[in-house]
């Protein structure tokens, strides 16, 4: 398959420049390359500057070269700094490499505040702009599946705009959001990060354990991922320019039957009852059974795919500008883009326009002010059109259009079941959101002394969001009755206030104590306007004059407000670079809580050994970087809607001396007693770097206790009260996190290396107040969700009469498991399936370069869960009157254990649910690319300072038995429910995965 690839892949690449380098008077050069101890250096790379003329040292670090006097000579290794030579008149240049520390010096962004990579006490990940820049996504939050460690990213089908689910190690709380902290350019958002442009993205650091993420007190307690945008630099300006576009299309259809075997499985129903001859079909025995419009189907050989006609090939693009630049004073950074993403079902896409300026400028030489700001539209069509689960159902012997090419809304007599395409009739259906951001920080930083430093930050973010909806008469959820309409307006905004102070001091050039204390105030507003109608006069108004309809549904408005109000005082100490001490402590109040409660405190401490500084390992010539770390510490998350600790009323009706009236009554409970839920984290890291970085990585291992989890707790009916939310259950999340870089080739202008990411996390609930909650489906040793059902064990067969009889069931029925061996089935044979949380995820990413070409291809998989298929459920009712999956049902001839016989008595096949579970594993080659960066001699011809053009191919492989066994086609699954999609199920409010191919264009002036 890989050759194929390459193969299409070469029609591009043989377009692309060649570009060579002639010899004039050339001179012959000879030397010796030799490390910092004055050592030889076999394998360093010499390349006469400007062309893909080159040569390596050998064993005793001697080369030799030709090149014109004029010539330049670089000397690269990995590990160590590049030199550049002028050849001259020399015919000997000897040349001594320094250490290259870049890697271990890279400055980390930790929040409030930067550190080297080296001097980190935390658990961070960080992914770069390369890893962000190799895919074509839509959402940045895509970059970070199998790219960094602990981070669990599922994307859920292809629908345009729908947002991927991100888990950092595990889920900790029953009732709130698991979702993390999403920091950017400094200030934390609650609006998502769904608006930002992933090209504007320079930096996404995943901070993971208490001591990285204390500093955000509550708001980091499900982690933090820190996002930096691109900022100018001094100097000339720049001219950027990137642009992609591709097409989509779907990656395999579930699959049902045709005509023909539609009419044998309906048929194969009656068989079951009696009601058809046992035997080939007749004609007399069909006419007992079909409607005319069936029996001229079956006649004519007619078989309608409707999937297939709601489907379409798709497109994505992004096209954006760039400039960027400045002067000692002032830098600048301003982007533009055009994103548009067409999905594979009609009526789904999804369009966002960003614009954004990055400007910072030093007002003196001790004040600094600057902002980051965004402004962003996005259009999305068909966030709730899902008309595949529909369409499967649909007869395919029913006739959907007339002779005259005209829609027929009912192609068989069934009333339930309309015309599939139908829905996809300009204005049947109309499912439009539109959404305006404005994201802005700005920031004052003073320099008030020597290693004191002040700054201000203020971010307001503003997010207006309207939704309309049309459903018209002639659509399956109306069926001829009068058309509806619906408009849902959202007006938030959110702003919060830094103050930051933090002070540096080294004493005697041992001892740097580094101070940060923070005042911060973050307050939202939430505003929410609904309206819904009945019987709209004329179909072309769709939702944009409601107040014409002839009857109003509902109407509403709602106003939810929260604060936050914190403190932070965080201490780095080092002694030598081989001691760090890390001790954060941070108080927040919500007014989500009462008063008894309002302020929660949360401290953590964390300790750092660089080894490698040390006596036994500081002169080894293997080990870089050998640091140990260890930290503990405690988060809090304020998991509850605004006004829970509030005793709220609700509205209900009255009689009034026999007249109606309306009046309020107690609605919740409240509880001004409640408590932060809090999580205790021990995490203990090793940071590696072998052989001058060519191996490089990080080992973890963490144990997280949540308790006083915010929950609701049921109340017996006759208290007038379903329940009440309060502080229940312990939960605990433990894992083990490898991330893993090698440098496997370097040898001349070919280089191959490879990124590995292993993450493995357990989540239990560790204790509830009253023991096992079966109706809540929580299990004390199991995770937060799971699956509880019957256990289907095989397809009751003819020879098992007897033993089928004795439990109530019969052959071509489904065996379930009976657990406790009562000789019934029942509730009590349920038993603990499997969980839509892995036992590992694996990501890993090879990259290839040579001279100016270069190939990458990145793997995924997660291992271990079960997912729930609703298309095997929902879609497989075997009673003959809907379509159906296209089984292997049971039949007396064909007696397999795969699904039981049709049976048009049962609407559901007995214990149906149990049919739908399966092993959720895959393994996906996510994305392969290639592309070609043009030499330095043709740019100068062309006039540009960079050129690369590049091809990918996105999601070209899925390896899954759900898909290869049971027809499926994606088992990524959401951890947790949202989106209109329960955790870990696939159903048709999921579009199916596509195969994308792109190319696409990098370009500066």
């Amino acid at each position: 398959m890989r050759t194929k690839f390459y193969t299409c892949l070469s029609v591009v690449l043989m377009l692309l420049l060649s570009v060579g380098y002639t010899q004039a008077q050339n001179v012959q050069v000879t030397g010796t390359v030799s490390d910092e101890t004055g050592s030889p250096l076999p394998g360093v790379t010499i390349l006469l500057k400007g062309t893909t003329s080159g040569t390596t040292t050998d064993l005793d670090g001697k080369y030799s070269i030709s090149g014109p006097a004029t010539g330049v000579l670089v000397f690269s290794f990995i590990g160590y700094n590049p030199i550049e030579e002028t050849i001259g008149n020399r015919s000997q240049i000897n040349v001594n490499l320094s250490p290259d520390l870049s890697d271990l010096e890279e400055v980390v962004v930790v929040g409030y505040g930067t550190v080297k990579k080296s001097q980190l006490t935390g658990a961070i990940s960080s992914v770069g702009n390369k890893e962000i820049q190799e895919l074509p996504i839509t959402d940045a939050r895509q970059a970070l599946q199998g790219r960094a460690a602990g981070v669990d990213v599922t994307q859920a089908g292809s629908k345009p705009g729908s947002a991927p689910q991100v888990r950092i190690r595990g889920r900790r709380s029953f009732n709130a959001s698991n979702e993390p902290l999403y920091v950017i350019d400094g200030i934390p958002t609650v609006g998502g990060i769904e608006d930002i442009n992933p090209q504007d993205i320079t930096s996404m650091e995943v901070l993971k354990d208490a001591s990285a993420t204390a500093i955000y007190g509550s708001r980091g307690s499900n982690g933090v991922v820190l996002i930096t945008t691109k900022r100018g630099n001094v100097g000339k300006t720049v001219v950027s320019f990137d642009s992609y576009y591709g097409s989509n299309k779907e990656l395999g259809r579930i699959e049902v039957f045709d005509g023909p075997a539609f009419a044998e499985y309906k048929r194969e129903s009656r068989r079951a009852t009696g009601n058809y001859p046992e035997g080939p079909a007749t004609p007399e025995a069909d006419a007992k059974i079909f409607e005319p419009i069936e029996l001229e189907g079956i006649a004519s050989g007619r078989s309608i795919d409707y999937p297939a006609g709601l489907m379409q090939t798709g497109n994505i693009q992004s096209h954006q500008i760039g400039v960027s630049g400045g002067s000692e004073k002032t830098t600048f950074f301003i982007s533009a883009n055009y994103f548009k993403d067409v999905g594979v079902i009609i009526n789904q896409d999804f369009t966002r326009y960003t614009f954004r300026v990055n400007l910072d400028h030093a007002i003196t030489s001790k004040i600094k002010v600057g902002t980051s700001t965004l402004f962003t539209r996005s259009d999305r069509n068909g966030e709730n059109f899902n008309p595949l689960g529909g369409a499967l159902a649909e007869n395919p012997l029913g006739k959907p259009y007339d002779d005259d090419g005209n829609l027929i809304f009912l192609p068989t007599s069934d009333g339930l079941r309309t015309n599939p395409f139908a829905e996809i009739v300009p204005g049947a259906q109309v499912d439009e959101t539109r959404r305006y951001r404005a994201f802005t920080s700005f920031y004052g930083n003073w320099d008030i002394a020597k290693g004191l430093t002040y700054r201000v930050v203020f971010g307001p973010d503003l997010n207006i969001r309207r939704s309309g909806r049309f459903t018209g008469s002639q659509t399956n959820a109306r069926r001829g009755g009068p058309p509806t309409g619906s408009v849902d307006d959202r007006f938030q905004f959110n702003y919060t206030l830094e103050n930051i102070l933090s002070y540096t001091k080294t004493v005697n050039q041992v001892h740097t104590f580094n101070l940060t204390a923070l005042q911060s105030f973050q307050q939202d507003r939430f505003e929410q306007t609904t309206i819904s109608v009945q019987d709209i006069p004329a179909p072309s108004q769709l939702y944009h004059r409601l107040g014409d309809a002839a009857q109003i549904t509902g109407a509403n408005t709602n106003l939810v407000e929260w604060s936050l109000l914190s403190y932070m005082a965080r201490l780095n100490y080092d002694y030598k670079g081989k001691y760090l001490l890390t001790g954060t402590v941070r108080a927040d109040g919500s007014s989500r809580f009462g008063e008894n409660n309002k302020f929660g405190y949360f401290p953590s401490v964390a300790f750092g050994w660089n080894m490698h500084q040390e006596s036994f390992l500081k002169n080894s010539s293997k080990v870089d970087l050998m640091k140990f770390r260890v930290s503990y510490g405690s988060i809090g998350n304020q998991a509850i809607n605004p006004y829970q600790t509030q005793a709220l009323l609700g509205r209900t009706s009255y009689a009034w001396d026999n007249t109606a009236a309306f009046g309020y009554r107690p609605n919740t409970i409240g509880n001004p007693d409640l408590r932060w839920e809090t999580s205790t984290t021990f995490n203990t890291g090793l940071d590696f770097s072998f052989f001058k970085g060519r191996v490089m990585g990080s080992v973890e291992y963490y144990i997280t206790n949540t308790s006083d989890l915010l929950a609701p707790q049921p109340l017996p009916n006759s208290t007038g009260f379903g329940g009440f939310i309060t502080n229940i259950g312990k939960t605990q999340n433990r894992g083990v996190e490898l991330s893993l870089s090698t440098l496997n080739i370097e040898k001349g202008d070919f280089t191959w290396s490879t990124d590995i990411i292993f993450t493995r996390n357990r989540e239990e609930i560790v204790s509830l107040p009253n023991g096992d909650d079966i109706a809540a489906g929580r299990f004390i040793g199991k995770p937060l969700t799971i699956f509880y059902d019957l256990k289907k064990i095989g397809i009751w067969q003819t020879s098992e009469l007897d033993q089928a009889t004795s439990f109530g069931d019969k052959p071509g029925e489904i065996k379930i498991e009976d657990l406790n061996g009562d000789g019934r089935i029942n509730s009590l044979d349920r038993q603990f399936l499997g969980s839509a949380v892995p036992d590992f995820a694996l990501g890993i990413t090879n990259r290839f370069a040579y001279k100016g070409f270069d190939l990458s291809f990145f793997v995924f998989g997660r291992f271990g869960s079960m997912i729930r298929s609703q298309f095997h459920q929902s879609n497989n009712n075997l009673f003959g009157r809907y379509n159906n999956l296209a089984v292997d049902y049971w039949t007396p001839t064909n007696p397999t254990n795969a699904y039981p016989r049709p049976n048009e008595n049962q609407e559901f096949p007995k214990y149906n649910t149990s049919m739908s579970l399966f092993d959720g594993t895959f393994v996906k080659v996510r994305n392969i690319n290639i592309g070609y960066t043009v030499g330095d001699v043709a740019l100068k011809k062309l006039g540009f300072s960079s050129l690369r053009i590049f091809s990918s191919i996105q999601n070209p492989f899925i390896f899954s038995e759900y898909r290869s066994v049971h027809k499926g086609i994606d088992p990524e699954t959401f951890t947790d429910g949202e989106q209109g999609v329960n955790a870990g199920e696939v159903s048709g409010n999921i579009s199916p995965p596509v195969v994308q191919y792109t190319f696409g264009v990098n370009v500066k002036f």
